[in-house]
C-alpha cells in the first residue's frame, strides 16, 4: 500500500503573494479545507509545506503556504505534486479505494487465471473504468460494477474479475 497519496498538483502560481493554484485530484477538493500540511515533490526534492489558507476557484484550489509570502518564493513550484500521508487522507466508505492502492494490482479471471495488471482508472460519470494490461489481450477497459469486480485485497494486492461478454471480443 502506498504511504502517501497524492491529492493534487500545482498548475501555476496566483498573484503577487505566494498563492498557487493546485488541479485537484482526490474526489473531495473540499477536503483541502481540513489539511494543515502537504508534502510537496519536485523532479529534485520533498518537503513538507504548512497550509495558511485554502479557496476555491471553478476547479482549481487557491493555497496560500505559510512562510512563502512572495511570487519568487513559489514559482519554482509548478507541476509539483502534492501529496498527504494516509494518516490524513479523506476516510473510504466500504467498497472504496485509493486509486494508488489500485494501481500495479495484479487481475485475475473468476477461474483464477492470471489476467494482466491494472494500469490505471478512468473517471467517468457513471462508473469508473479500470484499465487492465491484458496478458492476452492488450489494453481492456473493465466497468467499475459488481457484475464484473467481484473482489478486491488492497493487502494481497489482488483483483479478481468477472469478464462480461464484449469485453475482450
Amino acid at each position: 500500500m502506498e504511504q502517501f497519496l497524492r491529492v493534487g498538483v500545482i498548475t501555476t502560481t496566483h498573484g503577487l503573494k505566494g498563492e498557487v493554484k493546485v488541479y485537484p485530484t482526490t474526489d473531495t477538493p473540499k477536503r483541502f479545507s481540513d489539511l494543515d500540511e502537504v508534502i510537496l515533490r519536485t523532479p529534485n526534492a520533498e518537503r513538507t509545506l504548512n497550509i495558511e489558507s485554502v479557496r476555491f476557484f471553478k476547479q482549481m484550489v487557491i493555497v496560500k503556504f505559510k512562510g512563502l509570502d512572495r511570487i519568487e518564493d513559489v514559482e519554482n513550484f509548478r507541476q509539483a505534486e502534492l501529496y498527504v500521508s494516509r494518516e490524513n487522507a479523506a476516510p473510504l466508505e466500504e467498497g472504496e479505494y485509493y486509486i494508488g492502492d489500485l494501481i500495479g494490482m495484479e487481475v485475475f479471471t473468476d477461474d483464477s487465471m492470471p489476467f494482466g495488471t491494472l494500469k490505471d482508472v478512468m473517471e467517468t460519470g457513471a462508473n469508473d473504468v479500470y484499465i487492465i494490461d491484458s496478458f492476452r489481450h492488450g489494453e481492456v477497459l473493465v466497468p467499475v460494477i459488481k457484475d464484473c469486480i467481484l473482489d478486491v485485497n488492497v493487502e494481497e494486492n489482488k483483483m479478481t474479475i468477472h469478464l462480461l461478454p464484449g469485453l475482450i471480443d
